[in-house]
């Protein structure tokens, strides 16, 4: 398997990243605009919590700077240790599907325990990523 194959999960991480950011300027743009919120009424996050009620896609999109950067680093750690394969290919690939699915559900309804269980089940991709990764550097 060719290993440059696991930074296209990566990519498409950087790109819900992107897409989420885009989201987040949008609505908070647009409220700030509509409440005529000066922008020094929201120059910290617990302001900015205080005075928007659409507040989602900002969280979405910090959120994406948690546990995605232990996904970062695994797919270095596949590629830097020759680990690039169906298995770990196949796990990046599922962890950005629930990523983009939690990402979705945060930025759209945002029911809680729908996003909790994408949530979870990422995690629980993401762990055993780093499992199957460890095995292999024991090798």
């Amino acid at each position: 398997m060719e290993a440059r194959l696991i930074f296209w999960p990566a990519v498409a991480m950087v790109m819900l990243t992107f897409l989420v950011q885009m989201r987040m300027y949008v609505a908070r743009i647009g409220e700030m605009k509509r409440e005529r919120v000066h922008p020094q009424a929201i120059a910290n996050s617990a302001q900015a919590a205080a005075r928007l009620k659409d507040t989602c896609a900002a969280d979405n999109f910090r959120n994406l700077f948690e546990m995605p950067v232990l996904f970062y680093v695994a797919l270095l750690v596949a590629f830097l240790s020759a680990q690039v394969s169906t298995v770990t290919l196949t796990l990046a690939w599922v962890f950005v599907a629930l990523r983009i699915v939690h990402s979705v559900i945060h930025c759209s309804y945002n029911k809680v325990m729908h996003r909790f269980y994408a949530y979870v089940s990422s995690s629980l991709v993401l762990w055993i990523l780093w499992g199957v990764l460890a095995f292999g550097l024991c090798k």
